[in-house]
């Protein structure tokens, strides 16, 4: 579908990509990976057409529906509304469906041109899923956490983060034969990132994914492309494979690497000495071309490698066993709605706790209000004895001024309040955080995330806190930044309260859970599958009090099944004559007319289309075992694999219409 040839695209003098060549076959699930600024979303970009290539090509195969999210959504006009924002997400869509309704207008003058053009845009319409569209969206909106009362709001209402999920749901309800999500993840909570991912596993489509958060790339990738110091690898596998073969490939690069090093420094060292003599003169002109040719296929280290940081957390000064205590606890920013209401928990020494909810429940504001920066309005907010909070924003990066340097940034936190002494103890903290010599005089704007999460964390641990508040900290880290504040936080000994959308990260680190909803706030002492356990039992418990209590009581005696409580109801009712009973079938066998002529088509299509293609899959496998001298094995290769997917496609699309094809007519007999 997608074919990277040779492909290199500068900024300046900066080398983004190099010689870039990999395919994306159609039907596949492709996790984009590496480093923050490698030049991911530059591949996007190319494959949108919003950036050219300074060398090479990208052939794009079949014209496939592209469906990507835009950075800066707006309405059409002021009045807009969400919904109509959303519908407005397909291609063609409304003009489709106007075109449908002239046609409409124009059927009963029984001329045969309009009849065609009518089924042709009937059939254009049918494959954009037109008639169930707004449907669809309004699950994808509700999924993504907008209520139903938001759906009729003008969109120009909603903040950049919320628009930004409606720009998503309208991408994931247009069903795009090619779908490229950059980050995704970063917009959502925690609850709307699980929705997410149970909505992508059902995508039928070919999938490219930007992402850092390990569950989306675990659950829904099976290829991996790493892209880093300019280059794009392809991994046949899935992430564990690709995390554990990257590292095997790694140690071959840095012996190559240091294999060609030596060499060139063996080389420069002839060169040096016999340069000036007459004698040697061209024999050391002959070893400079060939360090020339080495610096040119120069080996170079991928950038996360030469980025390896470290996250030494301290042991936390002693407290008392309560941390915090909250008792009826409300907080209102404009004192009339409130955005916490009788609040009451507790938080103990040791505890590691993850607070989840949807969005503008009040998650910031909680950390807020326990960290001191703002107060409740009502109850009682109690920090424990020898307490001492250290709050990391989700606006972190924002707080560090980006023209001081690293070393200006720690002193003065270090200098405000620790109870550390002398500059080689300072020096020591720099180090542990991993921050060198080189890196302590770098000004903190340019900074990567990881750095500057780093950096935020030095600041936190040099007023000695015991315990940790973070918000979203994982937002600006890479998978190997995540990796390292993980099992940092891990083997913490302090008490943290963290808010992650990453359900990787709060998997590993959380041992008990603080749900926030709608109706208040429930704890949870297990970690997050506990959780997940606890509200599934929840919503079924609540599903089986939604049942009327005459059916529960039913159901009680005697634990009739359907088909006792449907031979029961037979019974008692009045025998019907054979011509009623005839009447009855042949009313069923109308209603359901269309769906089973429907039905038989899809099945005998299906079976004609998996016929041409196993021939063709045939052929293709001949040429692939039995190759000719002109052989292109790739392409043989990529042709076989994709005829088995559309042999799989049309076998499913099959299996599913001839078995609710059997269903419907064994019921209407």
């Amino acid at each position: 579908m997608l074919d990277f040839q040779d492909i290199s695209v500068h900024y300046g003098l900066q080398d983004v990509l190099s010689n870039v060549s990999f395919r994306v076959n159609k039907g596949e699930r492709v996790g984009v990976v590496g480093p923050n600024g490698s030049g991911k979303s530059t591949l996007f970009k190319i494959i949108l057409g919003e950036m050219s290539t300074d060398h090479g090509e990208l052939v794009i195969e079949e014209s496939p529906r592209i469906g990507s999210t835009r950075q800066n959504p707006e309405p059409d006009s002021p009045d807009e509304t969400l919904l109509e924002y959303a519908l407005r997400g397909v291609p063609g869509f409304h003009e489709l469906d106007a075109r449908m309704r002239e046609l409409e207008q124009k059927l009963d003058s029984g001329d045969k041109g309009v009849l065609k053009e009518y089924g042709e845009v009937q059939t254009a319409f049918e494959h954009l899923g037109g008639y169930d569209l707004e449907t669809r969206v309004k699950v994808a909106l509700g999924g993504l956490g907008f209520s139903v009362e938001e759906f009729s709001k003008p969109f120009a209402s909603f903040s950049g983060g919320w628009r930004m999920r409606a720009e998503l749901s309208r991408v994931l309800a247009s069903h795009p034969d090619l779908l490229l999500l950059d980050e995704p993840s970063n917009y959502l909570d925690l609850p709307a990132v699980d929705w997410l991912q149970k909505f992508l596993k059902q995508y039928q489509g070919t999938l490219m994914l930007i992402s850092h958060d390990r569950y989306l790339l675990r659950t829904l990738t099976d290829i991996i492309v790493e892209v880093d110091a300019g280059t794009c690898t392809r991994y046949e596998g899935d992430l564990d494979w690709y995390l554990r073969e990257r590292e095997l490939r790694y140690q071959q690069l840095v012996q190559a690497k240091a294999n060609q090093d030596h060499h060139r420094e063996q080389l420069q060292r002839f060169v040096d000495r016999f340069r000036a003599q007459a004698t040697k003169a061209a024999q050391a002109q002959s070893r400079q071309k060939l360090i020339d040719k080495i610096d040119e296929a120069r080996i170079v280290l991928p950038k996360r490698y030469s980025q390896r940081g470290r996250l030494r957390l301290a042991d936390p000064p002693p407290s008392g066993i309560e941390m915090f205590r909250c008792e009826e606890m409300s907080f209102s920013y404009d004192g009339v709605r409130n955005v916490l209401h009788d609040v009451t928990f507790n938080v103990t020494r040791g505890d590691k706790v993850a607070v989840i909810g949807y969005n503008g429940l009040g998650k910031t504001t909680l950390m807020r209000l326990i960290a001191g920066t703002r107060k409740p309005t009502a109850g009682k907010a109690i920090l424990g004895h020898n307490v001492v909070t250290g709050y990391l924003s989700q606006e972190f990066a924002e707080t560090i001024p980006p023209d001081v340097s690293v070393y200006k940034v720690a002193k003065a936190a270090w200098q405000g309040g620790s109870s550390l002494t002398g500059e080689k103890n300072f020096r020591n903290q720099l180090g542990a955080f991993g921050f060198d010599e080189n890196d302590v005089e770098k000004p903190s704007g340019v900074l990567s995330g990881g750095e500057k999460i780093r950096l935020a964390f030095l600041r936190l641990f040099l007023s000695a806190p015991n315990f940790l508040l973070l918000d979203e900290p994982t937002t600006h880290l890479d998978l190997d930044g995540r990796r390292l504040l993980q099992e940092a936080l891990q083997n913490y000994k302090g008490t943290i309260l963290l808010v992650s959308h990453d359900i990787d990260f709060v998997r590993a680190v959380a041992t008990s859970v603080l749900e926030i909803t709608h109706d208040g706030v429930r704890s949870f002492p297990g970690g997050y599958d506990y959780y997940c356990e606890k509200k599934a039992q929840r919503e079924t418990a609540a599903k089986m009090a939604a049942v009327p209590v005459s059916g529960r009581a039913q159901q009680g005696r005697g634990d009739l099944t359907g088909t006792d409580r449907s031979q029961r109801a037979a019974s008692d009712a009045p025998a019907l004559t054979s011509k009623e009973l005839r009447q009855q079938r042949a009313a069923a066998r109308a209603k359901i007319a269309p769906r089973v002529k429907e039905l038989k088509r899809i099945v005998e299509t299906s079976e004609k289309k998996i016929d041409e293609l196993q021939a063709a899959l045939d052929a293709a496998s001949e040429e692939l075992f039995n190759p000719k001298p002109t052989t292109d094995f790739a392409e043989a290769n990529r042709k076989v694999r994709t005829l088995q997917f559309e042999i799989e496609r049309y076998t499913a699309d099959w299996e599913a219409a001839a078995t609710e094809l059997e269903e419907l007519t064994k019921n209407a007999d």
